[in-house]
């Protein structure tokens, strides 16, 4: 099983973090939150960063969701290097993460390409988001 490991400015790592638990209570040990202050250094978030990804579960890998590319936490988290065993999208949101641990189960490439779908499909205009959960309106 792949873990997920969440870098963003705070609070949004563990914001993201508790709205999954809230839809998936059992992957409490597979998804890690690391918050960014604004105080931190480059070098001692990298520092909690390889302290974070120590104390999650061996598996075939893990995905580091960032919250924006060419910002600290993501420049950090490249630091960390891809290799057969991490990869980093940037950009995270709710329904990647959401897709992300759906798809924990997959071989890491797969589980990396259905949480980037994940989170460029959930960003819909109101308005169809509405439509679709109005049973009115299915009529």
């Amino acid at each position: 099983m792949n873990a997920i490991l969440l870098i963003a400015h705070a609070p949004l790592a563990s914001a993201l973090r508790a709205g999954a638990l809230h839809v998936f209570p059992d992957a409490d040990a597979v998804v890690q939150a690391l918050d960014v202050q604004a105080v931190d250094t480059p070098e001692d978030t990298l520092a909690r960063v390889r302290g974070v990804l120590a104390t999650l579960p061996v598996g075939r890998g893990v995905l580091v969701l960032a919250d924006m590319c060419g910002a600290t936490p993501c420049n950090v988290a490249q630091r960390l290097g891809e290799d057969e065993h991490t990869r980093l999208l940037a950009g995270v949101n709710l329904p990647m993460l959401l897709r992300a641990l759906s798809y924990r189960h997959e071989p890491l490439d797969e589980m990396t390409r259905k949480a980037l779908d994940g989170g460029v499909r959930g960003i819909v205009p109101v308005a169809a988001c509405a439509s679709q959960s109005d049973p009115a309106s299915a009529a």
